[in-house]
């Protein structure tokens, strides 16, 4: 008979609170696993490289970038990974890049214990995929037509960053992301960035 492997868990999220009580609530009411902690995508990248890690419970948001612009070479790095996004951000609105990365598996902060603890032993004993939580907002928000990469220059948007910051950390030229701002822009309807931050605040969209 094959012999399971015993998950060993990396969970990535910036808040320590989040962290230490996911892993508690899997010691508790799971199983006694390895789990593994990073606070940034940076880390998450290092504990990846420096572990044998089966599953992968991330955030999309962190202090050093979105967890968007690292998720496309942890697939091909490590193709056997299992991964649950972990966020506070509405699922429709990363459900399409979720899709085309394979990645089945979204759990919302905001979800009852029994949720959580159901999810989570699923996601870890391998015995389904995508959860019933995922709670879509509406079906007209005008951040879901976004894709990947709008959505990248989006969080550097509204944590400050101007065209040339943005270009730098993207790694794209200037004028491509005048026109990923264009675009957000349009698809959102918005006419200042004022209305643009106003509606990220009317469907929960955090950065």
């Amino acid at each position: 008979m094959m012999q399971l492997i015993k998950p060993r868990i990396l969970i990535g999220d910036d808040h320590g609170m989040i962290r230490s009580g996911v892993s508690l609530l899997i010691q508790m009411e799971i199983g006694d696993y390895v789990i593994g902690e990073a606070d940034s995508c940076s880390k998450v990248m290092a504990q990846l490289h420096k572990n044998s890690y089966t599953h992968l419970i991330l955030d999309i948001i962190f202090a050093d970038g979105n967890s968007l612009e690292i998720l496309h070479n942890i697939k091909r790095l490590y193709p056997a990974l299992k991964i649950m996004m972990f966020s506070m951000q509405p699922f429709e609105i990363h459900n399409e890049t979720f899709r085309k990365m394979n990645i089945t598996w979204y759990l919302s902060k905001t979800s009852d214990n029994p949720i959580v603890i159901k999810s989570l032993t699923d996601f870890l004993n391998n015995t389904k995929v995508i959860n019933d939580n995922m709670q879509v907002v509406s079906t007209i928000n005008p951040f879901k037509s976004l894709t990947s990469r709008e959505l990248q220059v989006l969080h550097y948007m509204l944590n400050g960053l101007g065209t040339k910051m943005i270009s730098t950390t993207l790694n794209l030229k200037m004028n491509s992301v005048s026109t990923l701002k264009k675009r957000i822009y349009e698809k959102t309807n918005s006419t200042s960035f004022k209305s643009l931050i106003d509606l990220c605040t009317l469907y929960k969209l955090s950065f």
